[in-house]
C-alpha cells in the first residue's frame, strides 16, 4: 500500500466512522503501513483513579488497523513492555511465520526488540489483534485492537460503528484485582467487574438519522460470552467472524470470546432516539451501550442493507472428507506440582492431553496432521458443563450441524460449543503450517485447552 493511500484513510476516518476516538496508527516510514508500540500506560477507566494498564501506541481503544483485501500489509512492531510478547492477527489466513504464536511460529519478541509483520489479507471483514504470550495479563490489561479489512469494492453504508467489548477487573482506585482465579479458571473463566465498550461504561454513541450503518462488534474480552440483541429495532446479521452470511433478521446472536459480528441497521429520523445494544441472558436484556441519533443525514430512509460479497473460501468436499474427532474435557481436580512446590494448574484437555506451557522445550506433537488441499470433517464434543469458543488459526471452517441447536451452515474461525454439545465442522486444509487450535477463554487456553494442527 502506498503512503498516499494511508493518508487518504486518515483524512476520511473521522467522517466515515461514528467512533472518532479510535485512531489509525499510521507509519511515518515509507516501508511500513503502520507502526505499533506496546508499552505500559495509565488508563482512565474508572472515576477517581487511573489504571496501570498496557496499551498499543499509548491508548485504549487501541489504534484501528485498516487493510485492503488482497493487498499486502506491513506493520513494524516495537516491544517496550517488561515482558516478551508477540502479536497474533486473529482470523486472518496468513503465512504461518506471521501468525504470532511464540515458539510455534516465531521466537518471542524480547523487551526493547522489534519485529516486522508482513502479510496479505485474502478475506475482507472484521478481525482483531492481540498478543499470544503472557495472554491473561497482556490481554487483560488492554493489549487488544480492531483490524478492519475493507472489501475490494466499496460497500453502500453511510457510516461504520466499531464496538469493542472488554471487561476489566479493577478495584475502586483503578488498580487491578487478580486477573485470574483458579476456581473460576476451572469453570467458565474469571470475568471482570467493569464492563466497557470502546473503553467506556454504557457509552452513548452519536449516529446520524435516516442512515445505513454497518456495526462491527468485537468480543475482545478474556472470558465473557455475549448474546447480542438490538431489542425491537430491526437489524440484519451480515457476517459472522468476517464471513458473510445470507442477510437475516437479527434476534439474538452469540458473540463468544474472540468472535465478531457485522450487523446492518437503518437509523430512525427522530433526533434523540436511542437504539440499545443488549446482552441477553435468558429472559433478561442487559443494555451494554446505545446509539443516539444526533442529526439527520437525508429526508427519506435508505434502502435496507445488502449482502456482503463472499470471501474466497474453499468449499469442503464432504463426500471425500476424512473424519477426525476432538473431545474437549475437564481434567479433574488434580493439580500437578513442580519440585519447588509451584502449582501448575491444568484443568482442561483436548483428546485427553493438556498443553499449558509454551516454550521451545515443551512443544507437543500436533493434535492432527492434515494433508495440504484435502477436506476434513471434525467431530467436536464438549464433554464439560461450560461453554468453549473453539478457535482455529490460519484456516476457515464451515459449521455443519449441532445436537443442541439448529444450524444453517456457515463459515467461521470460531465456534461456541455449549455444555455437552456435539458439533461437526468441515474445512479444506489449504494453508500450510502449524496452526494453533484452542479455546479462546484465555484461562482455559492457559490451563490446558490448546494444541495445534499441522498442515503439510
Amino acid at each position: 500500500m502506498k503512503r498516499r493511500t494511508l493518508l487518504q484513510w486518515g483524512a476520511t476516518g473521522a467522517v466515515t466512522s461514528a467512533v472518532p476516538h479510535f485512531s489509525l496508527a499510521m507509519s511515518r516510514s515509507p516501508q511500513y503501513d503502520y507502526v505499533l508500540t506496546a508499552s505500559e500506560q495509565t488508563l482512565p477507566l474508572v472515576d477517581g483513579g487511573l489504571t496501570p494498564g498496557l496499551a498499543f501506541n499509548g491508548q485504549f481503544p487501541a489504534p484501528v488497523i485498516r487493510a485492503k483485501q488482497g493487498k499486502p500489509l506491513r506493520i513494524h512492531f516495537i516491544n517496550k513492555l517488561a515482558q516478551e510478547t508477540t502479536i497474533h492477527w486473529h482470523g486472518i489466513r496468513l503465512d504461518n511465520a506471521m501468525d504470532g504464536v511464540p515458539y510455534l511460529t516465531q521466537p518471542p519478541i524480547k523487551p526493547g526488540e522489534s519485529f516486522d509483520y508482513e502479510f496479505t489479507c485474502p478475506d475482507a471483514g472484521t478481525f482483531w489483534y492481540h498478543p499470544h504470550m503472557h495472554s491473561i495479563e497482556q490481554l487483560g490489561k488492554g493489549l487488544v485492537g480492531a483490524l478492519i479489512v475493507e472489501e475490494t469494492e466499496a460497500q453502500n453504508f453511510d457510516r461504520e460503528v466499531i464496538l469493542g467489548f472488554k471487561d476489566w477487573r479493577l478495584n475502586k482506585d483503578g488498580s487491578f484485582m487478580p486477573l485470574s482465579e483458579p476456581r473460576h479458571a476451572a469453570r467458565a473463566g474469571t470475568v471482570g467487574n467493569i464492563a466497557t465498550v470502546n473503553g467506556k461504561q454504557l457509552p452513548v454513541i452519536d449516529v446520524p438519522g435516516n442512515a445505513s450503518l454497518r456495526l462491527r462488534l468485537l468480543n475482545m474480552d478474556n472470558s465473557r460470552q455475549f448474546a447480542i440483541s438490538l431489542g425491537e429495532h430491526q437489524a440484519s446479521l451480515l457476517a459472522i467472524d468476517a464471513m458473510p452470511v445470507v442477510p437475516r433478521s437479527l434476534t439474538t446472536q452469540d458473540l463468544a470470546v474472540g468472535m465478531r459480528l457485522d450487523i446492518g441497521i437503518t437509523t430512525p429520523a427522530e433526533i434523540g432516539t436511542e437504539i440499545a445494544v443488549y446482552d441477553v441472558k435468558g429472559r433478561f436484556y442487559q443494555k451494554i451501550c446505545s446509539l443516539r441519533v444526533s442529526d439527520v443525514l437525508r429526508n427519506t430512509p435508505p434502502p435496507p442493507p445488502k449482502a456482503l460479497p463472499p470471501n474466497p473460501v474453499s468449499e469442503p468436499d464432504l463426500s471425500n472428507a476424512e473424519k477426525l474427532s476432538f473431545v474437549f474435557e475437564w481434567a479433574g481436580a488434580m493439580t500437578p506440582v513442580t519440585s519447588d512446590g509451584h502449582a501448575m494448574n491444568e484443568f482442561w484437555t483436548i483428546n485427553r492431553r493438556a498443553w499449558s506451557s509454551m516454550s521451545h522445550e515443551n512443544l507437543p506433537e500436533p493434535l492432527a496432521e492434515l494433508r495440504l488441499g484435502k477436506s476434513y470433517i471434525f467431530d467436536l464434543y464438549n464433554a464439560t458443563p461450560h461453554g468453549h469458543p473453539i478457535h482455529l488459526h490460519g484456516l476457515i471452517f464451515k459449521v455443519l450441524k449441532s445436537d443442541k441447536k439448529d444450524i444453517t451452515p456457515f463459515f467461521t474461525d470460531t465456534v461456541l460449543l455449549e455444555k455437552n454439545e456435539r458439533a461437526q465442522i468441515a474445512l479444506v486444509a489449504d494453508n500450510p503450517g502449524q496452526w494453533m487450535y484452542h479455546c479462546h477463554v484465555i484461562e482455559h487456553m492457559k490451563t490446558g485447552l490448546m494444541g495445534y494442527i499441522s498442515v503439510s
